[in-house]
């Protein structure tokens, strides 16, 4: 069991934000997956103050997923403050707040890792969103803008002052958004220095490397971004091994039965037209290293109808028996 202020979850594995992927659809698909919590894409607090629609759009949600954590991003603290009210509101159970995007046109406003180095914005926002709401407040940070963990250091002792539920570390640099290894050293430091729960992120490709980062960190729980799309039985997997059980990778029956639950349930959001445009790169995410998975990303470019999906899975999958 994993404590987050007053929600506690059933496990320990947490699916990262990630743009453009983590939609109700997907995040249903990893709640049924075994994944303990799922989170929303990243949300411009700006775009749900200003109440612009396709911001408004991404707070949908299903009693299906819950518990929800709903994370933003921004810079101003009354803007943050009111977008953390209007979450509250939309009935999300955990508010988390950004402070890792390394994007450039995110941190050029101010909001995302750009807020570990200027502390005293950092403060203000979380003294003014933890006044705002009453459910748990999280964040999630990177080890800084260099690798010396100083500027995580701080930003842990200013989220422990003022209220902070629980605190997500992706231990690499600002500069280095996606690239070289995650230090999990940092994770180990972070642990030990807090009084609140530590959820490590950064190179969990697999079962077996999640157990490996509770081991050799002692953190509380551990999220999965990119490892997860397209796999999102891997929070089965860490499920089993935490419980000291034994896990088989999902057969093929269970690939395609789980991509065939995304495909309906996409489409199903957001309409036959733009679903099966967002197929088109989507579904290739389910089949990657089968025989033929290139012809069948090839044959998806043109895709439109739910009923030409379903016939070229079904004539992929025929193809592998």
């Amino acid at each position: 069991m994993l404590e987050i202020g007053s929600v506690s979850l059933n496990g320990q594995t947490v699916m990262a934000p990630l743009a453009g992927i983590t939609n109700l659809p997907f995040r249903l698909i990893a709640k049924e997956a075994g994944c303990a919590l799922v989170c929303s894409e990243m949300i411009s607090a700006n775009g749900l103050v200003y109440k612009s629609p396709k911001t408004l759009h991404l707070l949908d949600s299903l009693p299906d997923e819950k518990p929800l954590s709903v994370q933003i991003f921004g810079s101003k603290p009354s803007i943050m403050a009111e977008a953390a009210r209007m979450i509250e509101s939309s009935g999300a159970d955990i508010l988390d707040i950004n402070f890792g995007c390394s994007v450039r046109k995110v941190t050029k406003t101010g909001a995302g890792v750009a807020l570990m180095r200027t502390p005293d914005l950092a403060l203000n926002i979380l003294k003014e969103v933890r006044k705002a709401i009453q459910i748990p407040l999280t964040i999630k940070i990177r080890t800084g803008w260099d690798s010396s963990g100083d500027q995580a250091v701080q930003l842990l002792k200013i989220a422990e002052d003022t209220g902070v539920d629980a605190i997500t570390i992706h231990p690499r640099t600002a500069t280095q958004g996606f690239r070289g290894q995650a230090d999990w050293s940092m994770i180990s430091k972070i642990k030990k220095l807090s009084r609140i729960p530590v959820i490590g992120n950064g190179d969990i490709t697999t079962p077996e490397t999640a157990l490996d980062m509770i081991r050799q960190t002692g953190c509380d729980g551990v999220m999965v971004g990119r490892s997860a799309i397209g796999n999102p039985m891997i929070f089965n997997g860490i499920n089993s091994l935490v419980h000291g059980e034994n896990f088989s990778e999902p057969d093929l029956d269970t690939r395609f039965a789980i991509m065939n639950r995304y495909l309906e349930a996409s489409i199903s959001y957001i309409g036959e037209i733009t679903g099966c445009k967002m197929m088109r790169s989507r579904l290739s995410w389910f089949v990657k290293g089968l025989p033929g998975c290139s012809e069948f990303r090839k044959s998806l470019t043109t895709l439109s109808t739910l009923d030409e999906a379903k016939n070229l899975i079904e004539t992929f999958r025929a193809n592998l028996s």
